[in-house]
């Protein structure tokens, strides 16, 4: 039982790490690494991280400098930014790329609360489901009588204060992601 109840906060625990990667790929007007995450070049028919491929720096608060090993790649660097979802139109000098961050627009910053949401219901949906599955294999155990009604009722309660706990985790850093958008 002990190690089920591990292996349900574990996973809990990985499903937040999930949701704060996410987070942390959504702009709020400051320039960030992170941003690039998602983003994929075609180098040499392979898609590689730009991360991977070039050291990203940030020059200003809100310029972002990207300069790739291999310059050859600067093109596709710039289309990759281009055809990405970030909004922000790449400059390239021929050597470096640099991503300025404008200021958000009211319309924009609603826009990226509303994906902090969707990113949020999201992971209390993984985190249900955790607790769907776990409270499934203690049903699995009382039926096999290898733990007893009063030990499932327990499993079930302590799986219960795992799921509430994450849930709240959840809402306290998506509360806090949309604080930052709203305050730049």
């Amino acid at each position: 039982m002990k190690d089920t109840l591990k292996l349900c906060e574990e996973k809990m625990g990985k499903s937040l790490d999930s949701l704060e990667s996410e987070f942390s790929s959504i702009r709020a007007g400051r320039a960030s690494a992170s941003v690039l995450d998602k983003i994929t070049v075609d180098y040499y028919g392979v898609p590689t991280a730009i991360n991977s491929m070039a050291s990203i720096s940030v020059a200003e608060a809100k310029t972002l400098v990207i300069q790739p090993w291999d310059r050859s790649v600067l093109k596709e660097i710039e289309k990759a930014i281009n055809a990405s979802d970030l909004g922000i139109h790449p400059q390239n000098d021929g050597t470096v790329i640099r991503l300025n961050f404008p200021p958000l627009t009211e319309e924009r910053r609603k826009e990226l609360v509303k994906l902090v949401k969707k990113y949020a219901e999201e992971g209390k949906v993984a985190v249900r489901s955790i607790r769907r599955d776990i409270n499934e294999k203690f049903k699995a155990m009382k039926k096999a009588s290898e733990i007893t009604e009063d030990d499932l009722k327990d499993c079930e309660k302590k799986v219960q204060d795992l799921t509430d706990k994450y849930i709240k985790k959840i809402d306290n850093a998506a509360e806090n992601k949309e604080a930052e958008i709203m305050e730049i």
